[in-house]
This record gives structure tokens, C-alpha cells and sequence, in this order.
């Protein structure tokens, strides 16, 4: 996308009656003037000409001028951050641009150009100064401007509300999705935590005992070596079924019985679980050559072996609330540019990650990605909005069971992002309709719509892309194309 920042080049000055009354009447905004109208804005506008990459509007500055597309193709962007976005791109004759609200009085406010336009191509303009349209609106037509006045004061009004709400909304379900998803790990951390603190002391409490027992220090020193020895071979020790380890747990809480371990139905799943077996309990015995100490010694590995696997479970809790916490930078791209080269696998995992609160358990996902897949020019916190917006009706769709299938590949210069969902289906009568406005197919107070022409708009206008819906019962499929390249004119 061009830069607004970049080289501008300079526009050539208007040029003043250019467009006859005749030729203004082919444009569909004076189609139904009078001649007698159109004689005045003649008299009263002019024509001008941008080369291709010239600045033809600039946001923030006065909107001063009422311009109409005559000819070429034009890019509307705003800046955002740092950035510039592209909002709209359009080569259709008779649109128009800058101070399209001149007519509406608001006393003390300045009217800025709320967006930037840049020159695609070699292109043509109708102007009219801001003062001259905003006067020949109110002379001519009166009534209809204290409509639209009231419409567009009054929409502007409700508009911002319903914004501001709507965003209150989307970042409190985001903060309850993410604070649910950080709150398991953390619990995990804070047992675990507490669990080791009494494992430690036991093992101290342990230690203490087995001094007490008038052990040599030579067989204290092995003591020491067999428990660094048993928890190596734990670390070693290949995973167990959940079947296996039960039947571990029987074999080696009947050989501590037979050799008096006291709590042996205790001690043994712990050992269980460390992957360790008979021949182990046996190694300790054999290896500590005092039977009267074999109790005390069994406790005190038990520790250490309990001590490592609590330490392992606060590494995977903190690990997960890493994990979590990437996933939201990825996520809301707070920390990157706005316009970037991505991979739209990571896109796709974050979204994922960030609405496991309400994909819940009852929801299979099924990911099925082409690694091979370019990176592509694109938006990433726009396409994530996307995602966000598919994968959400998709769960609602389903009313929490189902599967939600995420595939991705390329087809010629494109990379396909396919979200499908098990879901009744999209009925044929409604499909036509999914990408509208403030559609939806929720109950009163559910929601403003789908979400779904904001997405289109984003892969659209913003991408150069496209979106593809195809249903049928249990089988609803999202098709979002992307373009592998730049476009050229983007």
C-alpha cells in the first residue's frame, strides 16, 4: 500500500469550466438538476487533474473541497498508529470525496478530511469549494438537508455510543476469554506450589531421621548418589498408559508391603507415575545393605521424586501462561506494523488460543495446515478480526458440539484459508445475505450481526481478496483468498 508519507507529487492547479452543463448532467449526482442549476455550478467549479501517486486529499487538513471522480482509480486510506490502511479503492465515475457534509452547520467545529486520497493512476476530479457546495445544498434544497442534518447529527450521536459499547464489549469478552484461560495454569502453579513447600520439609524431616539413625557417613554419601541415581532414571523413563501405570502402581505397592514400607499404597503411585518399577525398589535395597533404614529411605526418595514432578508441573503452568500471553500479543499485533509479510498459520493459533473459552471442550478442532504456504502481504490484526468473526459464528453455530475444521492451501496465486463448521447449515435464502450489515440470524439482543461485511470489507477492500461461503447441512465452509502478492496498485 502506498505510503502517505512517501514522495508527493504535485497536482496541476483547476482548471475552471471545464465541464459544460451537458456533461455535468451525465454524472448521477446532477442527472436530475435543472439546466438553470447546472449553469451554476458550472460558473461556480472547476476541473483538476492528479498524476498517478499524487496526494489529492490528506486527512486531518481542512476539507475545503467537494470532489467528484471523473476518470482513473483512487486509494482512500487512514492512518492508524504509524501506519496507513487502506479503507476503500475505487475507479467508479461519479464518485464523490473531501467535504461531502459541508451543508451541515456545526457551529465552532473545524471539518477535516477524515481520510486520505492518493492518485492510483492518472486521474480526473470535478471540485467544487466547500462554502459554494454547502450554500447550493441549503438554497436548493432546504428540507432535505434538515433531514439529513438531523440524520447525520443524530447517527453520529447513537453511532458513538453503540461504538464505544460494542468495544467495551469484544475487550471484555477478550479479557474474560484470556483471564479464564490464565486462571488454570496459575491455580496449577499455586498448588503445586504449596504441595512442594511440604514435600521439601518432609524431605528435611526425612533427612533428619535417617541421621538420627546412626547412618554411616559412607552410606549416607550412596544414600544421596541413589536418589540423584532413581530420579535420573525417572527423567529416562519412557511415558506410561493410564492402564499401564495402574497396574505399576498394584505391582510395586504389593513389593513395598512385603518388605514392611509403611503407607506403601501411598508411595507407590508416586514412584508409578516417575515411570520407576520393581526392579528399581529392589536397586534401592540392595544398594542401601540396612533393611532397617529401607522404610525411612523409600519416604525420603518419594520425596525427591514427588518434589521433581511438582517443579515439573510449575514449569508447564508458567510455560502455559507464556504461551497465553504471546498468543494475545500475536493476537492484537500491538507491538508490530501495521502492514507486514506474515504466515497466517500464527494468525489463525492465536484467534484459536484467545477463543478457547468459548470454543470450549465440547467443540473437536481439526487443524489441517499446508506449512509450505508463502507468507502473503497483508494486515495481520485485521485478518485475525476475520478469524475472530468466522470461528465465532462457526461455535455458535454448532451450539458447543461439533468440529471446527481450520485447513489452509494454495490454489494458483492464492493462499485459501477454509473454516468449516458441523452446524445445521446456512439455508440457501440466507446465504445471499450473510455478508450484509448488521444482518444476523441471533435473537433480539444478541449481538449487532454477524460480523461478517466487516470481514468481507478487511479481505476485500483491504487485502484485494475474497470470501466464499458455501453450506449445506453439516458442512458449512468459509473460503477466505488471499493474494500471495502485492498488488501492483495497492
Amino acid at each position: 500500500m502506498s505510503d502517505i508519507a512517501a514522495e508527493e507529487v504535485t497536482l496541476a492547479p483547476c482548471e475552471p469550466g471545464k465541464l459544460t452543463p451537458a456533461e455535468l448532467k451525465t454524472l448521477f449526482l446532477f442527472e436530475k438538476l435543472t439546466d438553470e442549476q447546472l449553469t451554476w455550478i458550472a460558473e461556480h467549479s472547476c476541473t483538476m487533474h492528479a498524476p498517478a501517486g499524487s496526494l489529492v486529499l490528506r486527512e486531518g487538513d481542512p476539507a475545503d473541497k467537494f470532489l467528484v471522480l471523473l476518470s482513473g482509480t483512487i486509494a482512500l486510506t487512514r492512518r492508524i498508529g504509524q501506519d496507513d490502511v487502506q479503507t476503500n479503492r475505487t475507479e467508479q465515475r461519479g464518485v464523490y470525496m473531501g467535504a461531502v457534509q459541508a451543508y451541515i452547520r456545526d457551529e465552532g467545529v473545524e471539518r477535516k478530511y477524515m481520510t486520505s486520497a492518493r492518485a492510483l493512476d492518472d486521474t480526473d476530479f470535478f471540485v467544487m469549494a466547500a462554502d459554494d457546495f454547502g450554500q447550493m445544498m441549503r438554497d436548493w434544497f432546504p428540507m432535505a438537508i434538515h433531514l439529513l442534518e438531523g440524520l447525520a447529527l443524530g447517527m453520529r450521536s447513537s453511532q458513538a455510543m453503540i461504538s464505544e459499547r460494542q468495544r467495551l464489549m469484544a475487550l471484555g469478552q477478550l479479557s474474560a476469554g484470556l483471564m479464564h484461560e490464565l486462571n488454570n495454569p496459575a491455580a496449577a502453579a499455586s498448588r503445586a506450589t504449596g504441595a512442594l513447600r511440604q514435600r521439601v520439609a518432609g524431605m528435611r524431616h526425612k533427612l533428619g531421621m535417617l541421621a538420627a539413625g546412626k547412618v554411616a557417613p559412607e552410606r549416607l554419601d550412596a544414600l544421596v548418589e541413589l536418589q540423584e541415581d532413581v530420579i535420573e532414571r525417572a527423567a529416562k523413563a519412557p511415558a506410561l498408559t493410564a492402564m499401564q501405570t495402574a497396574d505399576r502402581e498394584d505391582e510395586l505397592g504389593d513389593w513395598m508391603e512385603e518388605h514392611d514400607v509403611t503407607g506403601a499404597w501411598d508411595i507407590a503411585p508416586v514412584f508409578a507415575q516417575g515411570g520407576l518399577d520393581v526392579d528399581c525398589l529392589q536397586d534401592i535395597a540392595t544398594k542401601l545393605q540396612e533393611p532397617e533404614l529401607l522404610d525411612q529411605a523409600i519416604h525420603w526418595i518419594a520425596y525427591a521424586l514427588e518434589t521433581e514432578q511438582l517443579m515439573s508441573d510449575i514449569e508447564d503452568a508458567t510455560g502455559r501462561v507464556s504461551s497465553l500471553v504471546l498468543a494475545a500479543k500475536q493476537y492484537s499485533q500491538l507491538d508490530r506494523a501495521a502492514h507486514q509479510w506474515i504466515d497466517v498459520h500464527t494468525g489463525l493459533d492465536s484467534t484459536l488460543v484467545m477463543l478457547g473459552h468459548k470454543i470450549g471442550d465440547g467443540v473437536r478442532i481439526v487443524k489441517d495446515y499446508d506449512r509450505a504456504l508463502p507468507q502473503i502481504p497483508a494486515h495481520p490484526a485485521e485478518l485475525n478480526q476475520v478469524w475472530t468473526n468466522i470461528i465465532d459464528n462457526a461455535v455458535q453455530a454448532m451450539n458447543g458440539a461439533g468440529a471446527l475444521t481450520v485447513h489452509t492451501y494454495r490454489h494458483d496465486d492464492w493462499v485459501i484459508v477454509e473454516i468449516g463448521d458441523t452446524g445445521p447449515g446456512i439455508p440457501e435464502e440466507l446465504r445471499k445475505r450473510v455478508f450484509e450489515p448488521f444482518f444476523t440470524t441471533k435473537p433480539v439482543g444478541e449481538g449487532t450481526g454477524l460480523g461478517l461485511d466487516i470481514s468481507y470489507r478487511i479481505v476485500t477492500n483491504g487485502h484485494g481478496g475474497d470470501i466464499i461461503v458455501r453450506s449445506q447441512p453439516g458442512d458449512t465452509r468459509f473460503l477466505v483468498k488471499l493474494p500471495i502478492t502485492e498488488p501492483s496498485s495497492r
